[in-house]
């Protein structure tokens, strides 16, 4: 395949800790690995992206600094609290605020863009997306692909406390429309998305470079050990349920968690199950990798429904450590109580981690740009 031009848009970037942002980094180092001419447009800063420009050839432009406040609730408490917690709310429904302002900012920085063969737009949030349309011309092409990337859903997702604004569902039809595809990473999230725009979307998974993988043997002889890392809010549903069964587990074990919701877990625990737990910051993929290779176990909690899929099982898979899925039912609770004794017979099946390796994802994308050509060359007759 011969070199290509390459536009991504996108919010989150290294060396931010976050699935967009490894899916944004991740990409932009492999193609540019490959040789192509790539360009990325994000929040730029100077002081860290420079020296990556440099060690991995490629441009990056500017979103330019973003105005819109957000509501802090750091400090805030009793009536204030709820009453920001309220007014952000409310701002997040009517406006996707303080997100919308990635809409014009996007236009502004991609309006005078053009020959591009591949533009890839990555969300969330998904204004990113919406400011591409707004800029998209077919008669002032910027590039011959436009490829729109989602994680989770933006108006058919399930897993939020409230739906969407019925406006949004026009927003989302429009700029539907103007794309050539929409990428999800997982096959049953495509019941999420406007049943007219399903021809459009194809299925590449989050891309990831794996590091050589450390001895997996478990070590039955010491403390029984597990693990969680990430994101919490999204599976309470199940979390919080295994967060009260650990009050109850009555003999010695260590779970580490590397999380941002550090208060939630000790408003949960009890003092003798907080003591018997570690609660971490995120670290650097890397470092978490080579940390996880020394405990027994992993805990997964399962999405509600089937339209999304938890990215951390990539990860959990390549680890090839056990892996507990907890539903909150009596299946679960006796599968833990047989994974504190060090039987791990009811584990998880593991799946093939090597799909989600990021050369595979590369090529993916850029395979989109060869099935566009026909139909281009049909419009344009």
């Amino acid at each position: 395949m011969k070199m290509k031009k390459i536009l991504i848009v996108s919010r989150s970037f290294y060396p931010e800790n976050s699935p967009r942002s490894h899916r944004t980094t991740e990409l932009v180092k492999e193609f540019a690995r490959r040789g192509h001419d790539v360009t990325l447009i994000t929040l730029k800063d100077e002081d860290l992206h420079g020296s990556f420009e440099r060690e991995f050839g490629i441009q990056i432009k500017d979103l330019g600094k973003l105005r819109f406040p957000s509501i802090d609730l750091k400090g805030s408490t009793g009536l204030s609290r709820l009453v920001k917690r309220g007014i952000r709310r409310l701002l997040l429904m009517l406006f996707e605020y303080p997100d919308i302002e990635l809409m014009y900012r996007v236009q502004r920085a991609i309006k005078a863009e053009s020959g591009y063969d591949l533009l890839i737009s990555i969300a969330t949030p998904y204004p990113v997306h919406w400011g591409v349309a707004w800029a998209w011309r077919t008669d002032y092409p910027i590039a011959q692909t436009w490829v729109a990337d989602c994680g989770d859903p933006y108006y058919g997702l399930e897993n939020d406390s409230f739906n969407k604004l019925f406006y949004f569902a026009w927003i989302e039809k429009w700029f539907c429309r103007k794309v050539d595809y929409i990428t999800i990473p997982y096959k049953g999230g495509q019941s999420a998305y406007f049943e007219e725009f399903h021809s459009k979307i194809r299925v590449i998974p989050q891309g990831f470079s794996f590091p050589q993988r450390r001895d997996t043997s478990h070590n039955e002889s010491g403390l029984i050990t597990f693990a969680y890392f990430g994101n919490i809010k999204s599976y309470l549903h199940y979390a919080v349920p295994f967060l009260e069964k650990l009050n109850t587990i009555d003999r010695p074990y260590k779970f580490i968690v590397y999380t941002r919701r550090k208060e939630l877990f000790k408003k949960i625990l009890t003092r003798e199950a907080l003591g018997k737990c570690v609660l971490r910051n995120y670290v650097e993929r890397d470092v978490l990798l080579q940390e996880l290779s020394g405990v027994d176990f992993l805990v997964h909690f399962p999405y509600q429904n089937d339209s999304q899929k938890s990215l951390k099982l990539v990860d959990y898979n390549f680890l090839q450590k056990p892996i507990l899925v907890y539903k909150n039912d009596t299946f679960s609770d006796r599968v833990f109580e047989e994974f504190l004794e060090y039987n791990f017979e009811n584990k998880r099946d593991f799946k093939d981690y090597r799909k989600y390796r990021i050369e595979n994802v590369c090529t993916q994308f850029l395979q989109l740009t060869q099935e566009s050509m026909p139909l281009m060359a049909s419009v344009q007759r």
